[in-house]
């Protein structure tokens, strides 16, 4: 299934092993990993990180949600399985797949043909609402007149409700306890914004981060070509995971994002902030959708570096964040200093429904 700007493989728990410690060889090879031409030419995998990837669904027996599931991110060139965080955007995808596959029980939709699934994400240990139509016969309804960024035509939408987002993976959403962090690299130091909503980043300023020319407006191959940022900005990555206390061995988080105000002309126009991204030492060709909700939220938390930066973002509980592939509303609930829910829309559909073969 395509889920927002990502696709991969949606799988049924009762089809793997119940010990997840066998789900390694299994995914990555039907994957088509470890591959170390980087291709994954001998799987279901394209050779990005955005299309690496797997969601293991399940009816859940919690009383606050009606299916379970697991994020799967696999390492192109190792074959490595990654869950130490949620894809957002593989999220979108879970709640149509549910219900088409009938994992979801005493479903009713409301009167407009809407219906919302309770999902709960064991890698962040979060509960997340997906609200969708659905078609006469009751299955996902895919045809709408909802257009993303990044994605060609348009589909219904797909409204993702993550609730009480904050503390993802550490626990709080400044886990430094902190907006603005310094982080010491080799004799230099950097300016960053470590948070953990939805998913834990390490935000920095675009120019700070020696991106060079317009460092908002860098295109994704651009950047990912340039050999001596994508090692400073790994170096970033860890740097700012360490002071986070999370293993800077992962990959998946924290995620670096880069940040930049929005030009005159883009501001008119209703651009909030700037951003590029980095997902598995790739240059993204979107932004990772919990890195984009993270941003959301912290562009309204004071002195952080998104806060700084942000252009006429005050007061406003919806964001428009400017990508490499287009534009993306973020919006986000808080009260009291505490963020309730962060809310966005994104579109999904099934691909292919089937067999996939491995080897091990």
């Amino acid at each position: 299934m395509r889920g927002g700007t990502s696709n991969g493989l949606l799988i049924h728990r009762k089809d793997l092993p119940k010990d997840e410690k066998e789900w390694q060889p299994i995914l990555a090879s039907a994957m088509g990993s470890p591959d170390n031409y980087g291709r994954q030419l001998n799987g279901m995998g394209s050779g990005i990180s955005s299309t690496s990837k797997v969601v293991v669904v399940s009816t859940s027996t919690r009383q606050d949600a009606d299916v379970d599931y697991t994020f799967v991110q696999v390492g192109i060139k190792d074959g490595s399985l990654d869950t130490a965080g949620n894809c957002g955007n593989m999220s979108s995808a879970v709640g149509p797949f549910a219900v088409d596959e009938g994992l979801v029980h005493g479903l009713k939709s409301g009167t407009d043909g809407e219906v919302t699934v309770r999902m709960y994400n064991t890698n962040t240990s979060k509960l997340i609402h997906s609200t969708f139509s659905l078609s006469a016969d009751g299955k996902y309804e895919n045809l709408g007149d909802y257009a993303i960024d990044g994605v060609p035509g348009a589909a219904s939408r797909i409204t993702l409700s993550f609730l009480d987002p904050g503390g993802a993976a550490t626990g709080k959403a400044l886990p430094t306890g902190s907006p603005v962090d310094r982080l010491e690299l080799h004799g230099k130091s950097i300016m960053a914004s470590l948070t953990d909503i939805a998913n834990p980043g390490v935000f920095v300023l675009a120019a700070d981060a020696g991106v060079p020319g317009v460092p908002g407006d860098v295109h994704p191959d651009v950047l990912g070509a340039d050999v001596e940022i994508m090692q400073r900005l790994e170096s970033i990555r860890q740097a700012g995971a360490r002071m986070m206390g999370l293993d800077p061995n992962v990959q998946s988080v924290p995620k670096i994002v880069m940040l930049s105000p929005p030009t005159r002309e883009a501001a008119a126009e209703g651009v909030n902030i700037v951003c590029r991204a980095l997902s598995m030492q790739q240059a993204h060709k979107a932004v990772p959708l919990t890195l984009a909700l993270n941003l959301g939220a912290i562009c309204r938390m004071e002195d952080t570096l998104a806060h700084r930066v942000a252009v006429n973002a005050g007061g406003k509980e919806s964001i428009v964040v400017a990508h490499a592939s287009g534009k993306l509303e973020v919006g986000s609930v808080m009260r009291g200093g505490r963020i309730e829910s962060a809310l966005l829309h994104r579109t999904a559909r099934a691909l292919m429904k089937g067999d996939v073969f491995y080897d091990i």
